[in-house]
């Protein structure tokens, strides 16, 4: 399974006693938001977390009303387009995620108008994208994940 960034909660920083776990370091214990049942443990010193703060309500809110000024990424070549969508995706930067569920959407309904398929890389990144941008979207403002693309509308629209 490819990893992919999760919205998560630290709970603790600390050593574990579990017997797969080096007793000499220290790690992240995360619970995915939306995901509560569920816990991670990531050493303290792993470089290759990308880890950083959750979008504050302020931050959303602009980030909301800059989609339409949003250049998007449209890459022809399906395997560097492929590439550009895997680092989008892993870096978990909103403002990237926005860029591929535009293009994406843009370029699937101009497809779809051809009568023509979508292509499953496409389809496969704009849903992982619009899976990480809504989860943290809906936890910035304070609402349910369902609830977001009619937020987004609402504001893009008015």
């Amino acid at each position: 399974m490819e990893n992919i960034p999760l919205n998560v909660e630290v709970t603790a920083v600390g050593r574990l006693s579990m017997s797969v776990a080096d007793r000499k370091k220290k790690y992240y214990t995360l619970r995915p938001v939306y995901q509560k049942d569920s816990l991670v443990y990531v050493p303290v010193d792993n470089v290759k977390l990308p880890m950083r703060l959750v979008l504050t309500r302020k931050e959303a809110e602009e980030l909301v009303e800059e989609i339409p000024q949003l250049e998007t990424i449209w890459i022809g070549n399906e395997k560097e387009r492929e590439s550009q969508y895997k680092e989008a995706v892993r870096s978990g930067d909103c403002r990237e995620l926005v860029r591929i569920i535009k293009t994406i959407y843009l370029h699937e309904k101009e497809r779809l108008d051809e009568g023509k398929k979508v292509a499953a890389v496409d389809e496969r990144y704009f849903h992982q994208a619009e899976e990480l941008l809504y989860e943290e979207l809906a936890y910035a403002l304070d609402m349910e994940v369902d609830q977001v693309g009619d937020y987004i509308a609402s504001k893009i629209h008015e």
